[in-house]
């Protein structure tokens, strides 16, 4: 299949309950569980754990239908805003986020993040304290020239991006215009967490393959540099996964604050 014939994440919407299945799912022997899911999330946990990043609102800007990496947030940001591109994925949020029958479960990322807490007996606590953060799940439309437009989200003590860069951008052009648009949410002195998957072409949801953008560590590096952005921590780490249904061949985990609180 030639690259221009795959789908594209925010036109045709993946099957939102099928990515998570295939992706994210608790199964033991689940092929994407060290990259996609309890590798992010234990350095999430990690990086949270120190102290540096906290406050009042966290916006997050990610792909499909995930909330796994916001466990561990719930504990350091008072308010958490998710902002989604298509009505599959929010709906899908919505039926977990509201115990109604049929919802995803992610029982098994709560246990982790617990047990990494040393609070493995409070699996239910996180879960409950983790829906009551989530205060709005937003949709909002990528060709927009802002992504508050007619939304009024507030700026955010700190940003989260799960893949959402990797699977809206068509090219790297694409890729800064809508990095710019990300960090226009984040106040003076805010965090941004990076998650990516790096040197991907396409990822497979069902039976359609859908576009990734192509990218590697120093091209996000720049593009970061370029707004203003001071890197404090950016981990690669390679591929562990053995799987036809994507292509990426490492992992990228960057911490980034803006130069503002680096000079306070």
């Amino acid at each position: 299949m030639d690259c221009s014939s795959y789908k594209l994440y925010h036109e045709h919407e993946p099957d939102s309950r099928t990515m998570l299945e295939t992706y994210y799912s608790g199964d033991h022997d689940m092929t994407f569980k060290d990259d996609a899911l309890m590798g992010p999330t234990e350095k999430l946990h990690n990086t949270l754990s120190m102290g540096h990043m906290t406050g009042e609102i966290l916006i997050d800007i990610s792909s499909g239908p995930l909330v796994h990496h916001l466990y561990s947030a719930c504990e350091f940001f008072r308010e958490i805003i998710l902002m989604r591109t298509n009505e599959k994925c929010i709906m899908e949020i919505m039926k977990w986020h509201d115990d109604r029958t049929g919802a995803f479960s992610w029982g098994h990322v709560a246990a982790h993040v617990t047990n990494l807490e040393g609070r493995s007996d409070e699996c239910e606590a996180k879960e409950m304290k983790l829906k009551s953060a989530i205060t709005h799940v937003v949709k909002f439309d990528t060709e927009k020239e802002s992504l508050t437009e007619l939304i009024g989200v507030p700026q955010a003590d700190c940003i989260f991006s799960y893949g959402f860069l990797d699977l809206v951008c068509k090219d790297q052009e694409d890729y800064k215009r809508n990095l710019r648009k990300i960090l226009n949410l984040l106040k003076p002195g805010g965090h941004l967490i990076l998650h990516g998957a790096l040197n991907a072409s396409y990822y497979t949801v069902g039976e359609h393959k859908f576009h990734a953008l192509s990218y590697d560590e120093t091209f996000a590096s720049n593009a970061l540099l370029a707004e203003g952005m001071t890197i404090l921590q950016c981990e690669v780490t390679p591929r562990k996964s053995e799987s036809h249904l994507t292509d990426y061949d490492g992992v990228l985990f960057s911490q980034l604050a803006s130069r503002s609180r680096i000079e306070d």
